[in-house]
Order: structure tokens, then C-alpha cells, then sequence
């Protein structure tokens, strides 16, 4: 997830460094409380390369759009009927995910360019993300639709590891480190083609929440 948009002090790019590493845990959601559908972003990206961890995304974004979304909805229909409303889009590369730390590199685009190259190509994917505070940290929520619909996903990302965290009691099971649901797997290979595995997965393995990253507390909401 990372959006220098919603951080002041976020480096120039000629002096980022260690920033370009995002720092985030990942829960699979099932009941998403209502109250939180707040500050709403939709999100349309394409990936133009996916392989085995590594990714080059590009991504619009129309911050306080909120839309309905369903299995039924066309990324490109909604990118269609918003382009006026985007007023954000970054190229961004990423390597492979180890242990809840992964290189991240986003350079900011012109979003009339954004636009034309996630409406030109790539696998693409359209979510609302609602950006909430809870207990300790914030969180971003992300509502996935067309292929990927019902899935929801939220994290938590700091500056650095994310331990000693406060988990909100919705968050079903951790999927921090499970590759089928990082967003270019998503891309690829929709949740909607696998879901029922993964529902008869959980039921039979039960809840994960990994442990190594220092005493998680129940968060009740």
C-alpha cells in the first residue's frame, strides 16, 4: 500500500533510501462494519508484470469516491465514469514479501497519464480503500470487486515492522505472507476462482496469526 499523498513528511526521491520498503501486516476480512466504510478512495490499477513476487503496477485514484461495487463490475467501466474524479496515480515496482517487509518503490504520474496506461493494458483491478484509525495504528480496508468480489482485506502499515500489534476483531485470519492474496496475485489469479478452497482451508486449519512479531492484542470493535 504505500501513498506518499497521505504523509507530509514523506522524502524527495533523492533522498529516500530505506523508505522505499513498505512495513505491513495483512488480515482477511469477512463482516466489515459499516461504520468503518469511511474516507473512501477508489482504486483502479493495472499490472503490467507479475511474476513470482515481483510486480510494476500502475494505479489511479479518486480520493472521496465511493462506489457500490459488485461481482458484476468492469474496471474499465468504472475508470470510464470517474476519470473527471482521479486525482492521483504512481508507477510503482515491488519484490517479493518477506516476513511482513517488502521493496516498494512509487514515483508519482501525471493522473491524465496514469489513466491512459492502466485504460491501455496490464491485468487490471478496481477496490474502494477506506482509511480508518484503530486502537494504536491506522488501517486501510480494501473492497474488492469484479472478479475479485466479496474479498476484503485490511492492513496495517508503519514505517517499520509491524509488531506488538492491536488486531480489530473482525480481521478473520492473517494472510500477511499467503502470495494468493497480494493484490498482482489478485490480478492474475482472482479470489473468486479460488474462494471456496480457501473458505474449506480455514475451516479445517482454523485462524492463523503469526506470533514472531511480538505479543498481538485483541482489538474489539
Amino acid at each position: 500500500m504505500s501513498d506518499d499523498r497521505f504523509d507530509e513528511h514523506a522524502p524527495a526521491d533523492a533522498d529516500r533510501g530505506y523508505a522505499d520498503f513498505e512495513f505491513e501486516r495483512r488480515f482477511f476480512v469477512r463482516d466489515l462494519p459499516a461504520e468503518l466504510r469511511d474516507a473512501p478512495a477508489l482504486i483502479v490499477q493495472s499490472y503490467f508484470l507479475a511474476d513470482d513476487g515481483y510486480a510494476l503496477r500502475v494505479r489511479v485514484q479518486a480520493g472521496d469516491v465511493d462506489v457500490d461495487l459488485a461481482a458484476a463490475t468492469d474496471p474499465a467501466e468504472v475508470l470510464r465514469a470517474h476519470t473527471a474524479d482521479i486525482d492521483f496515480a504512481a508507477v510503482t515496482v515491488k519484490g517479493p514479501a518477506v516476513g511482513g517487509t517488502r521493496y516498494e518503490a512509487e514515483r508519482e504520474l501525471d493522473p491524465s497519464v496514469g489513466v491512459e496506461l492502466v485504460r491501455r493494458g496490464g491485468a487490471p483491478i478496481v477496490k474502494v480503500r477506506y482509511a480508518v484509525w484503530l486502537g494504536a495504528d491506522g488501517w486501510s480496508i480494501d473492497v474488492f470487486g469484479g472478479a475479485n468480489h466479496p474479498l476484503v482485506v485490511a492492513e496495517c502499515e508503519r514505517s517499520g515492522p509491524v509488531t506488538s500489534l492491536q488486531i480489530p476483531d473482525f480481521c478473520v485470519t492473517e494472510i500477511t505472507d499467503d502470495r494468493r492474496f497480494s493484490n498482482e496475485s489478485l490480478a492474475m489469479e482472482p479470489y473468486s476462482a479460488w474462494a471456496p478452497s480457501f473458505a474449506a482451508e480455514l475451516a479445517s486449519d482454523g485462524p492463523v496469526f503469526r506470533q514472531d512479531f511480538g505479543p498481538n492484542t485483541h482489538l474489539r470493535f
